[in-house]
C-alpha cells in the first residue's frame, strides 16, 4: 500500500486528535502503535510494531512527508522507554527525509516562579521527568541544527477534551461526576490559575506544524485560551453546563497521593509534578497564533464540547 504523506506514531488522545485535524484538511494518514488496533474510521490504516526499532519505523515511514511523534509511555517507564521511542521516530524522519513534528509538554521549564511560560525560557527543570524532556528536546533541535532532519516541536500544558480520560485532571474524575451530580476529584490546589490545553487544539496545532514553512527549527506552544482560569472556575462551568447549580470538588491531599504512590506507580510519579498546581501556572501561546494563525477554542466552548462527548459516550 502506498504510504500516505502523514504518518502518526501513537494512537492516544493526541495522535487521534492529529488524525482528526489532518482529515479535516482532506489528508490521509497512517497510524502506528503496538497492537495495530485503534478506534478510527475503516479507511484509516493502523500498523502494529515497535517504535523503538529504527528499521521498523523507517520502513513504515518510507515515502512520508511528515511524521508525528505523539507516543507517551506510562510515567513510570519514561526513563527507560521515552528516549528509545524518540530515537526510533527520529531515525525514521532522518532516513526518509520527512519533517518530524514532536509532541511535548512544558515540564522542561520547571517552576514558573511568578513567570508566564513562554517558548524563550531556558530549561529550568528540577523534576526528573522535566530534565528528561529537556534533554530529549535538545537532541531533536540539535539534529535540526545539524541539517539532519526538519524538526518542529509543539508543547501543550495539561490537556483536557475528547479521549482525555483518566490522565487528564479535567477528565474522568470531573465530567462524569458533573453529569451525575457527584463530587469531582482533582489534583493540586484548585484555586490557582492553571492553563489547560484542549485536545482538538493540540491536534490542529500539530497538523499546522507539519505543513507550515515557518514551523521547523522552533518550539511552539500549542494554542491555549488566553483567559487563564483556576481549576475550580473551570469545574464550576462544567457543572453549570451539566445543569447543576454548583460545582462540587475535593482535592486529593498530597499526603494521600504519596501514600497511594507506595502501591501505584502512576500516582508515585505524579507526586513530583504537583508543583504545577502550587502557584499560578500560565502558558502563553500567542506565538503560534500570531505567526502561524492557530487560535485556541474558547474554553467555555471547549468544556461544553468535552461534556457532550461524556454525555453521549
Amino acid at each position: 500500500m502506498t504510504t500516505p504523506r502523514h504518518v502518526i506514531f501513537g494512537t492516544g488522545a493526541i495522535g487521534l486528535a492529529t488524525l482528526d485535524a489532518l482529515r479535516r484538511r482532506g489528508e490521509a494518514a497512517r497510524l502506528i502503535n503496538r497492537s495495530g488496533q485503534a478506534r478510527v474510521p475503516d479507511d484509516v490504516e493502523v500498523v502494529a510494531g515497535d517504535a523503538r526499532d529504527p528499521a521498523f519505523t523507517t520502513e513504515v515511514a518510507r515515502g512520508a512527508g511528515v511524521v508525528y511523534q505523539t507516543l507517551n509511555p506510562a510515567y513510570a517507564e519514561w526513563p527507560a522507554q521515552f528516549p528509545l521511542l524518540q530515537a526510533g521516530v527520529l531515525a525514521a524522519a532522518e532516513a526518509t527525509g520527512a519533517r518530524l513534528v514532536s509532541m511535548e509538554n512544558v515540564y522542561s521549564y520547571g517552576r514558573p516562579a511568578g513567570r508566564v511560560l513562554t517558548e524563550d525560557l531556558p530549561d529550568g527543570a528540577h523534576a526528573r521527568k522535566g530534565r528528561l524532556r529537556a534533554r530529549m528536546a535538545r537532541e531533536l533541535l540539535a539534529a535540526h541544527d545539524a541539517g539532519r532532519v526538519e524538526v518542529a516541536i509543539g508543547r501543550a500544558s495539561d490537556y483536557f477534551g475528547p479521549r482525555g480520560g483518566a490522565q487528564s485532571n479535567l477528565g474522568d474524575r470531573v465530567f462524569p461526576a458533573a453529569l451525575a451530580g457527584r463530587t469531582a476529584t482533582v489534583l493540586g490546589d484548585p484555586d490557582q490559575p492553571h492553563t489547560y490545553t484542549y485536545v482538538p487544539d493540540i491536534g490542529e496545532g500539530l497538523a499546522t506544524l507539519g505543513e507550515h514553512p515557518d514551523a521547523p527549527g522552533r518550539v511552539w506552544h500549542l494554542p491555549n485560551d488566553p483567559d487563564t482560569r483556576s481549576t475550580r472556575q473551570l469545574i464550576d462551568i462544567v457543572y453549570r453546563q451539566a445543569g447543576r447549580p454548583h460545582g462540587r470538588l475535593r482535592r486529593l491531599p498530597p499526603a494521600l497521593l504519596r501514600a497511594l504512590g507506595l502501591v501505584n506507580p502512576t500516582m508515585r510519579e505524579l507526586v513530583e509534578m504537583q508543583y504545577q498546581f502550587a502557584e499560578p501556572f500560565v502558558v502563553d501561546s500567542s506565538k503560534i497564533t500570531d505567526k502561524l494563525g492557530v487560535a485556541a477554542t474558547p474554553v467555555d466552548q471547549a468544556l461544553a464540547d468535552t461534556l457532550r462527548t461524556y454525555r453521549h459516550g
